[in-house]
């Protein structure tokens, strides 16, 4: 009777150990549409290709927002005429909001953007790291016309994160940029 009192004593300590090992830190899986694409024109000013799944909220004439509901991803758009004499100073400027990223930024990539068919010039800011806004653009016909978007997400910035939506949206503004017309 000891014995087998023993060896399930032995049992009860040694068989129920659990081993415990750390789970991998990880993010939820977001599965994305495909990219579908009609045309938005703005009435004023110019038009261009836009995601079927974002929506345009207008603010002013000057100031629209393309929101993406299933992401929570905003482009925040504005357009606004100058004369041509002022072109450097609004360029600059453009300029300037990018590189205020900096401070959280590992590292800022340009691409330039040149289309003389439709005379629209500009540049797509990329960031790299743990910034607010992942993704910013101007666009100009560098004699009076300017428009400027900036992506934002309704999250913490986190780039691991948020790096598939980011990827998604930075496509639908490639083509945004490239489809894009004044008036």
């Amino acid at each position: 009777m000891k014995k087998y009192l023993f060896i399930i004593l032995v049992l009860f300590f040694f068989a129920c150990k659990k081993e415990i090992a750390p789970r991998p830190y990880g993010y939820f899986r977001v599965d994305l549409p495909t990219h579908e694409y009609i045309m938005f024109d703005s009435v004023v000013a110019y038009s261009f290709d836009i995601s079927k799944h974002a929506f345009i909220n207008k603010k002013q004439v000057q100031n629209i927002d393309i929101y993406y509901p299933s992401i929570a991803g905003t482009i925040y758009c504005t357009y606004e005429t100058f004369f041509p004499e002022d072109f450097r100073k609004v360029s600059e400027e453009s300029r300037t909001l990018a590189y205020k990223h900096v401070v959280r930024a590992e590292a800022i990539t340009e691409r330039v953007f040149i289309n003389d068919t439709e005379k629209v010039y500009g540049i797509l800011y990329d960031f790299k790291g743990n910034t607010a806004s992942p993704v910013q653009f101007f666009l100009t016909d560098s004699v009076s016309q300017y428009f400027r978007g900036s992506l934002y997400f309704n999250a913490r910035p986190n780039s691991d994160s948020i790096a598939p939506m980011m990827t998604f949206v930075r496509e639908d503004i490639i083509r945004m940029i490239e489809s894009f017309k004044w008036k």
